[in-house]
Parts: structure tokens; C-alpha cells; sequence
């Protein structure tokens, strides 16, 4: 088959753009390569919600007797408060506030579940305090143990979890602040088939390393906190998951007596395009790490994951019926979510 001069110079245009595209492309694809700090240690996580919600009815003694005026009106533990008196309600001091108002009652709107419900209430005198009260218990926070997967003193970043803190309705929750602290690890729980482990630590809310601003599908994300010492921590680059390879690699994490520890897995599976994130399967092979925790364990969330000397990612999920096995997120998913 023979072409002319001109298809031929046509030929060439269109080669010449591919190559272009090509390489275009290639440079793209890495161009978000970094040099971070290595995480892999625990820290305690204290999370100021967007949301109020009731954990318990009690009894108030007042001059008149014992009563509870939020039992009373139906409210129950697990309601989120919305509203009362038409003021929106954000914190538990947004309810304090409204209680000190003098009203002959209460109207409260509250979630329960995909249900909003409006109620209203009576509160009472408390007799020892002399301040109203409805008889109920709420939180404004949560708290909890993760581990940190980097820190970028670059963009002043701390990034931990891998995946976000949800509600009981598996909801991303809204939250309003908060603050990573370091954390003491001392014991874990073995994970067994069925019933995952889980990290035991006490958060040691004196030293704080963070302050946390995102809680996101990637994990939760906050400012480097100058108390933060990173003399001790390794210096590591950051590789695009098109650099990720099924085979061996290792996590860092912190299982016992607060040192952070290299362990063996391989990655058995690479899904760079998941909707939900759990771009690798991994498998733990490391025998001392089986030994302690029986696999992957909660607490240990955000582990970062490394391959061939590069951050490629971090542990996210334990699968139940097998602890020693786990989902993970690419590193670049959590470098551009913040």
C-alpha cells in the first residue's frame, strides 16, 4: 500500500502530536511526586461535631420531685437535635443558651434517623444547680484512635485514617475543628475471624501534634502543630499509584509498646479508578505482626503502605473474615483531597 507526500506529512502531524501526549501525559502523572515525613505512629483524635446528639435520658430533682421533661416528650438517645425555638442548635452550648431564655416551654426538632420529629418540652428547675434542665445527656464530639499516614511540613499537612469518620447512618460527619493528640498504646485485642481487633490506647490530650480542620472520604486532615517533632521521623517520596505493582511492600504501624514498627504484606490487588477508594488488596505476611494483632486490627488506620522505597498509600479497611487481609488508599487520593 502506497500514500502520497501529503497523507504521508499528515501521517507525521498526528505521530508527532501522540508523542507529544504521550509524554504530556507521563510527566502529569507524576508531577505531584513529594518528599513528606513517614507516619505509621498512633495518635488520639478529638473531633468537635456539627451535631448535637442525645446519648442518654436521666432524672432531674427539682423542688416539685424527680422528673425527666425530655423523656417525657418522647425525645430518645440517638436523636440529633436541630432546633429549639427556632434557633439552630450546634453545639451543646447553642442548647444551654436557649434553656437560659425564659419560655412557658420548649419547641425542639429533632433527626431520628431519616425522620425529623418536633416536640415540645417543659424543662425544670434543677435544685442543686438552679438552672433548667431537660433530663438528657448529648454530645457535641467524638474521640478516637488512628494512626498518622504523613506529615507535610511543605503545605504545614498532617494526614491520618485513610477513610473519613461516619455517623451511625454511615454518613461523613460534619465537624467543626478538633484536635490530634499523641496517643499511648498499651495492648491490642487479636482480631479473629469474624470479630475484628482493635488498638487499646489512651490519648495523652497534653501534647497535642495537630489541629484538625477536614474529615473527608480520604481521612481526616488538620494543621502541623508546632509541638510536633519530626527529627525522628523518615524522609520518604511519594509515588503515583501507576508506580503501585502487585507484590511485596511493607506497612508502618504502631501495634505494641509505642514504637513504630516495619511490617511485611503484599499487595494482591491494584484498582486505581475504585468509587470507594480501596484502591489495593493487601495481605499481611509478616508472622510477628500475626502474632501480636492476628492481622490487620482497628487503631491501625492510615498505617502508611510502602513500595520499593516510595509512600504508595495506606491501610483503610480490615476484611472481616479474615484479619489478615485489608483494603488500602492510594497516596495520591489523600495528597489531593486536602
Amino acid at each position: 500500500m502506497s500514500y502520497s507526500l501529503k497523507t504521508k506529512r499528515a501521517l507525521l502531524a498526528v505521530l508527532c502530536a501522540l508523542i507529544i501526549c504521550i509524554s504530556f501525559a507521563t510527566t502529569a502523572a507524576y508531577a505531584d511526586e513529594r518528599e513528606i515525613y513517614l507516619g505509621g505512629f498512633a495518635a488520639g483524635f478529638v473531633l468537635n461535631t456539627k451535631t448535637v446528639e442525645v446519648v442518654g435520658l436521666c432524672d432531674v430533682l427539682s423542688e416539685s420531685g424527680v422528673s425527666s421533661p425530655a423523656r417525657d416528650c418522647g425525645i430518645m438517645a440517638g436523636d440529633v437535635i436541630e432546633s429549639i425555638n427556632g434557633a439552630e442548635v450546634d453545639e451543646a452550648d447553642d442548647l444551654n443558651r436557649a434553656l437560659d431564655e425564659q419560655c412557658k416551654y420548649y419547641e425542639i426538632v429533632v433527626r431520628r434517623g431519616d425522620e425529623t420529629l418536633t416536640v415540645r418540652a417543659v424543662p425544670v428547675l434543677d435544685r442543686a444547680s438552679r438552672s433548667r434542665k431537660l433530663g438528657m445527656l448529648v454530645k457535641d464530639s467524638v474521640n478516637g484512635i488512628g494512626t498518622v499516614t504523613f506529615v507535610d511540613k511543605t503545605r504545614n499537612m498532617i494526614a491520618s485514617l485513610g477513610h473519613p469518620v461516619t455517623d451511625r447512618s454511615k454518613n461523613i460527619m460534619q465537624i467543626n475543628g478538633g484536635a490530634i493528640y499523641t496517643c499511648a498504646i498499651y495492648g491490642v485485642k487479636k482480631g479473629m475471624r469474624g470479630n475484628p481487633g482493635e488498638l487499646k490506647g489512651s490519648i495523652e490530650s497534653n501534647y497535642m501534634i495537630g489541629a484538625a480542620s477536614q474529615n473527608g472520604a480520604c481521612g481526616i486532615f488538620g494543621r502541623v502543630s508546632e509541638e510536633l517533632d519530626t527529627s525522628e521521623l523518615k524522609k520518604i517520596k511519594t509515588a503515583n499509584i501507576g508506580e503501585a505493582e502487585m507484590g511485596k511492600a511493607t506497612i508502618y504501624s504502631t501495634v505494641t509498646e509505642n514504637r513504630t514498627e516495619e511490617y511485611d504484606i503484599s499487595i494482591i490487588k491494584v484498582d486505581a479508578f475504585n468509587k470507594d477508594n480501596r484502591n489495593f488488596v493487601i495481605r499481611v505476611d509478616d508472622r510477628e505482626l500475626i502474632e501480636l494483632s492476628g492481622g490487620i486490627v482497628q487503631g491501625m488506620s492510615g498505617s502508611p503502605i510502602v513500595q520499593n522505597g516510595k509512600l504508595i498509600g495506606a491501610v483503610t479497611h480490615v476484611f472481616v473474615n479474615d484479619p489478615t487481609r485489608g483494603y488500602g488508599i492510594a497516596i495520591d487520593k489523600m495528597l489531593n483531597s486536602y
